[in-house]
This record gives structure tokens, C-alpha cells and sequence, in this order.
């Protein structure tokens, strides 16, 4: 019988790698424990949610048109707000991204003269444009529409919640919380943290939305930020939610009044959740949903065995090993546009779609810097797929997220390590 094929020898990945990271994924034994308890939980949610709402074959039948009485959007939205813990659901493919979804929430619930209070520092960098830009206003921003806005910066990965206090005033109206890190070196608010915060800021105002950008935390923990007090959240179907199959969407889950304020955005006054024809996605996003939870684990799988294996190496990493994470996203800081780029490259060299292409950094839209983004996914800019991304800035930090299986994930890493071994930028003993 012949010895069969050596796939390892075919990448160029060497014995001394290969042991390098099962020592270092060894190590972890713990933390990888610990990522399947939280991910049988909510499997068992989820399946509890789509059982409670009898969930049907009849519910996979396409709706079209106008989309009146599609039954199959509308157990999907309360599949949805049931997992939440949340009054109701708005899940759609006329979302069109996180920021969209984000979008929607902040002018569907802001009127002129109201405040918005960011409690995260400054939001993601495409979130910053639609407060107010000045390459983008007279197109719409919430500055065009008489929208203030202020924010409080944070405390290293905490919430100044002292600060915060002093800073609410009568006309605030909402006050924004970025679970993720985004663009920043900071660890992810826990959901603990959140709700912490939100039970200090209701001593001072009841008027106030809280409202939590939820993109890349969905099913890090046992909770959402909606089971502590958020009155809504926000996401993308191509990050965590969707489980890699869905195609396109976002959701927003929260109050009843402030889901519907959205969807009239969305939509029309009027028309808000009555309309939007599904045009038979519902199959697909309610079994994104149903895998997701596990989609997720594999995911945080390899943003725990990346920390472990960069830090070993000498480089900072965030979050740590041993922190506690509240997103997929792991943060390593190169110090070198050099390393930052090969990293990127590597990631993109280990994809199943465009693996020949190598990402060059480019002016993408809505940042204010270069970015280098390695993306090949079945999805195009899912996140939830294995991808790395970086502003072209120091201290150059790339940010890897996704990973539809551990098994892919670990070769992104695999590819990484030989590519910057054959650079002379690391040294695997």
C-alpha cells in the first residue's frame, strides 16, 4: 500500500510548524472547553426558539411581490426575538450590511435636536460617516439633519461610567455602545460589562434608547446585550448570525416600538414590517441561524489559537489568551507594514475562492486610510469566513476574524507562520 499523500508537504508547511502549533494549541485545552459549553448553549436555544414558534416546511415557500402575509418572514423575525430575548425582530435582505442596520436604527429613532451619546469612544470607521463627515455631509448625514453628537472615551477596554453620567443631558436621545473592538486595540465589551453600564445609565435617564452595534458578538456568550437592558442591537446575516450560508441581510432585535421606528426607515411610514418579499431566503437564513452557534465556536477556535501561537512568538496581541472574549475578532500588532501585508497575503493564500489573489492595500470606501483586506469567501466580505483585514497605519495591526471550520482557520495560520519564517520576521523553535 502506497503512503499516502503528504497535503502539508503541498503547502510548504514543515514538520517544526506543525508542532509548534499542537504545542501551543495543547495549552488551550481549557479555553477550547469552555467555547463548546457556550456553543451547545445556544445551540439549544436556537433550536428551542424555532421549536416554540412550530417551525415548518410550509415556511420555506417563496413569497414574492409585495411580500403580504409571508408567513416565512415572519416566524423568522420571531425566531429571531424569541433567541434575543427581545420583543420583536427585524431580519431582512434589504438590509444591506452591519452599518446599514446601524443605519436604520439611528435615523429611524433620532429627530433633530436629539443627541446622540457615544459611551465606546469614536464608532467604527463607516459608522463615523453617518454622524457626520466632511467628505459625506449634504448627503444625508445626522449632522445634515440637525443631529448633535458627542462621545466619551473609554478607559482602556471599560466604560468611563462616571463620565458617562455627567455627559447625559435632557436632549439625549440615544446613547451607542460598540460591543467590538473595530479599528481600535482594545478588548471586546463582555456582555457583563454592558449590563453593568446600562443599569447605572437607566439610575439617570429612562428616556434614553440604549443601543448596542452587536456585529461579530452574536453567541460569544450565554447572553445578548438585550437580555441586560438593551433596548435594541444591531447586526450583519454575513457575520455571525447568518452561519455562513446566508447570503446578504442584517437584523435589528429589541422593543417592539423601536424594531417597527427602524422598519419604517427601512421601508416607509406606513408600510415599515408589513412588506418584503423573501423571495425564498427564509430556508436558507433560518439554517444559517440554526448553525450558527457552532459556526461561531469554530470561529473563536482559531481567534484563541492565533492569540496563543502570536503572543508565544513575542508579538502583543489583543484580546489575550486568557481573556475573556466577547467577539471573534483577535488583534495582532506587527509594528511593521511588512509583516501586517505578508500576514494578510497568507490568510488570502489559504482560501477555498481567489486563493491566487494576492490583496494589495487600497482606498476602500468610507475609511480614511489604506486598507489591505484578505477575503476569499464563498460570501463576498463575509466575515464569519475565515479573513484578515488591516488599515495601512501604524502600529499596523491586522485583525483576523472568521473561520467556517477550525480545520481552515488553522491553515490560515499555518500559511501565515511559514510565510513570515521565510521572511526572517519570526523564528519557530
Amino acid at each position: 500500500m502506497s503512503e499516502p499523500y503528504n497535503i502539508y508537504e503541498a503547502y510548504g508547511i514543515s514538520q517544526k510548524i506543525l508542532d509548534f502549533v499542537r504545542r501551543e494549541e495543547k495549552k488551550l485545552d481549557d479555553k477550547l472547553e469552555k467555547i463548546r459549553e457556550i456553543s451547545q448553549y445556544n445551540q439549544l436555544k436556537v433550536i428551542r426558539s424555532m421549536q416554540k414558534n412550530s417551525l415548518g416546511d410550509r415556511h420555506f415557500s417563496v413569497a414574492t411581490g409585495y411580500g403580504y402575509n409571508d408567513e416565512g418572514r415572519d416566524i423568522l423575525e420571531k425566531i429571531y426575538a424569541d433567541t434575543f430575548g427581545t420583543e420583536d425582530a427585524l431580519v431582512r435582505s434589504q438590509i444591506i450590511s452591519g452599518t446599514h442596520a446601524i443605519s436604520i436604527c439611528l435615523y429611524g429613532i433620532l429627530r433633530p435636536g436629539d443627541e446622540l451619546l457615544s459611551i465606546t469612544g469614536a464608532p467604527y470607521d463607516t459608522v463615523q460617516t453617518i454622524i457626520g463627515h466632511e467628505k459625506y455631509n449634504g448627503q444625508g448625514t445626522l449632522q445634515d439633519f440637525g443631529i448633535k453628537y458627542n462621545q466619551v472615551e473609554l478607559e482602556g477596554s471599560e466604560i468611563d461610567i462616571e463620565k458617562v453620567i455627567e455627559e447625559i443631558k435632557p436632549e439625549t436621545r440615544m446613547i451607542y455602545i460598540q460591543r467590538s473592538t473595530g479599528y481600535s486595540w482594545r478588548k471586546a465589551l463582555t456582555v457583563g460589562k454592558i449590563g453593568e453600564a446600562i443599569k447605572r445609565i437607566r439610575e439617570k435617564t429612562i428616556r434614553a434608547v440604549i443601543m448596542v452595534d452587536n456585529c461579530y458578538g452574536e453567541f460569544l456568550d450565554f447572553l445578548e446585550p438585550t437580555d441586560v437592558g438593551a433596548d435594541l442591537m444591531a447586526g450583519s446575516l454575513i457575520k455571525n448570525p447568518g452561519g455562513g450560508i446566508a447570503p446578504m441581510g442584517g437584523y435589528i432585535a429589541g422593543k417592539s416600538e423601536y424594531v417597527y421606528q427602524a422598519a419604517a426607515r427601512l421601508s416607509a411610514p406606513g408600510i415599515a414590517k408589513e412588506t418584503g418579499a423573501t423571495l425564498g431566503m427564509n430556508r436558507t437564513y433560518l439554517q444559517g441561524f440554526f448553525l450558527a452557534p457552532h459556526v461561531v465556536a469554530e470561529a473563536l477556535k482559531t481567534a484563541l489559537l492565533a492569540a496563543g501561537i502570536f503572543k508565544s512568538l513575542g508579538f502583543e496581541v489583543c484580546p489575550e489568551p486568557d481573556d475573556e472574549r466577547s467577539d471573534i475578532i483577535q488583534s495582532i500588532k506587527f509594528k511593521s507594514e511588512e509583516g501586517v501585508i505578508s500576514f494578510c497575503k497568507a490568510i488570502q493564500e489559504a482560501a477555498p475562492v481567489d486563493s491566487f489573489a494576492s490583496p494589495e492595500p487600497w482606498d476602500m470606501p468610507g475609511y480614511s486610510d489604506k486598507i489591505i483586506m484578505a477575503a476569499g469567501a464563498f460570501i463576498q466580505g463575509s466575515s464569519i469566513e475565515l479573513s484578515a483585514d488591516a488599515p495601512i497605519r501604524e502600529p499596523y495591526i491586522a485583525y483576523l476574524q472568521g473561520g467556517l471550520t477550525h480545520e481552515h482557520g488553522k491553515l490560515g495560520i499555518y500559511i501565515a507562520l511559514r510565510n513570515l519564517a521565510e521572511q526572517g520576521l519570526i523564528h519557530i523553535r
